[in-house]
């Protein structure tokens, strides 16, 4: 058989006690550790569970078709019998099966009455038919309590212990107790347990398995499109237009050139996107003011990227930084620096020092290295492990105050490096501006925009709406003096 994976008065002795504690005794099925747990089932991940469970201090018996063909494979302290055996000694089971074998379970129903079925399955494409492994599992046992837990968690995991891997484990069932009850085992091993509610949040925890980076589409998407527009923009602007006006073959710029002016126009653009939502919101609240009205749904799915789309940034920025590094080992540069200095030589110039480059690039690179610094620092707390560590006011400083001080050095980088070329009509190819100054515009508009809300008459009005203020129409206004007017008039009445 396969397997997957109102108010009351306390008593004075009750103010000496934690304000949390932890129950390990459960209702019917007694204690949560130092019991003995069945397994049915003798795949990959049923071993590591016998595993993790048997050095979480509890006893592990085990269900198979053929108990003497699986026994070498299974800890020694774990002990292998028949199916009908193992479920009679013990009150919880892990159903370590795939769906479609749980009818074979059926023969089973009388010793699985009253008992704990945990199942662990996943299915093998995302279930969009609405009922779910566990509750398919529930229907077939109706006398036994199903509680969907462990799916989220891989044989991995659990060989390595709480050091490593995925900690949180999800657990839904229709019985609070039987929820509790194994989110005491999830604990004893390690885990983290997380509340779901009834079984039919099993639906949504089968599928979050399945789903490949769901937050990370759109900004995935976005960043693909700036790429493939900038690089275009980049590709006309510098190695077409000298092709068709100066005839000059400048196609060598195609693999890292061009990549390496594209990225940072990528990434300044990605992290101004982060922030632009805030803003949106802002003025959105100052419009309607009140904050208890929904924003756009565009808005809010936005918001709900931010995380990702600064990292994507911050990648795109790491990118461009090597790419820079890496500049002056190609042939090309090497080439183009002895053809200057040739050219120096027969021009009879001795010197080819000009102050003005020499300091707009070193500003320029010191703008950078800053920026790049920022952005980890940004990208580094927004880890869990690192964010966790946080509280929320250390937190939003990082993420929006750090954050805009990240942007507004990108933007100096970026005005540093374009210098005077925005108003030099030899930099305008085919008519088309620089690219620097495409990106500017959004980032432009936020500083902007930001200063704005700093403004101290805008700033007070937008903390008053924060804190629950509400702006009220003409029309309420009138509608609260005609109640008024008719309760006055009814209580002289």
């Amino acid at each position: 058989m396969q397997t997957v994976q109102g108010k009351t008065d306390m008593p004075e002795s009750d103010m000496a006690r934690p304000l949390l504690e932890r129950d390990n005794s459960v209702g019917p099925w007694g204690s949560c550790s130092g019991g003995t747990i069945g397994i049915l089932g003798t795949g990959d991940f049923a071993r590591s569970l016998a595993t993790r469970l048997l050095c979480s201090g509890f006893k592990v018996v085990v269900g198979s078709r053929n108990p003497k063909r699986n026994v070498g494979i299974f800890p020694a302290e774990a002990e292998l019998m028949s199916q009908e055996e193992a479920v009679k000694r013990v009150e919880l089971v892990f159903v370590a099966l795939y769906k479609e074998h749980y009818s074979t379970l059926r023969s089973l129903a009388g010793a699985l009455s009253r008992k704990i079925l945990i199942d662990i399955s996943n299915n093998q494409e995302v279930n969009t038919k609405g009922e779910s492994n566990a509750e398919y599992l529930a229907s077939l046992f109706p006398h036994s309590t199903v509680v969907k837990g462990f799916n989220v968690v891989s044989a991995w995991a659990l060989q390595s212990g709480p050091k490593d891997g995925n900690k949180q484990v999800l657990l839904c069932s229709n019985c609070p107790e039987a929820r509790s009850h194994v989110a005491g085992i999830a604990r004893s091993m390690g885990f983290i347990p997380v509340d779901m509610g009834s079984l039919c949040s099993a639906r949504e925890i089968e599928n979050i398995p399945l789903r490949l980076l769901p937050f990370w589409k759109v900004p995935v998407v976005l960043a693909l499109c700036l790429f493939l527009f900038f690089y275009l923009y980049n590709f006309v602007r510098s190695v077409l237009h000298p092709y068709l006006i100066e005839n000059k073959n400048k196609f060598y710029k195609i693999p890292i050139d061009l990549v390496n002016v594209t990225l940072p126009c990528v990434s300044y653009v990605l992290l101004s996107m982060v922030y632009l939502p805030g803003i949106l919101a802002a003025f959105y609240q100052l419009h309607r003011g009140t904050k208890y009205q929904r924003f756009p749904d565009w808005l809010d799915q936005w918001m709900i990227h931010r995380k990702q789309i600064g990292l994507v940034s911050f990648f795109c920025a790491c990118l461009h930084a090597i790419y820079s590094l890496c500049l002056p080992m190609r042939r090309s540069a090497r080439y183009l620096l002895i053809n200057d200095a040739v050219k120096q030589v027969k021009d009879g110039g001795a010197d080819a020092w000009v102050e003005e480059q020499v300091w707009r690039m070193e500003i320029y690179v010191s703008f950078g290295i800053m920026a790049l610094g920022v952005l980890s620092l940004l990208a580094i707390t927004s880890l869990p492990s690192i964010s966790n560590s946080l509280n929320w006011r250390e937190f939003n400083f990082i993420q929006s105050q750090l954050g805009l001080v990240a942007l507004l050095i990108s933007t100096l980088h970026t005005l540093t490096f374009g210098w005077k070329r925005a108003f030099d009509g030899n930099f305008y190819k085919f008519y088309l501006p620089p690219t620097f100054t495409l990106t500017l515009v959004v980032p432009g508009a936020i500083i902007l925009a930001r200063v704005t809300l700093l403004l101290p008459c805008i700033h007070r009005r937008l903390m008053k709406i924060r804190r629950g203020w509400e702006r009220r129409s003409s029309f309420q206004i009138m509608m609260t003096n005609c109640t008024e007017e008719m309760a006055e008039s009814s209580s002289n009445v």
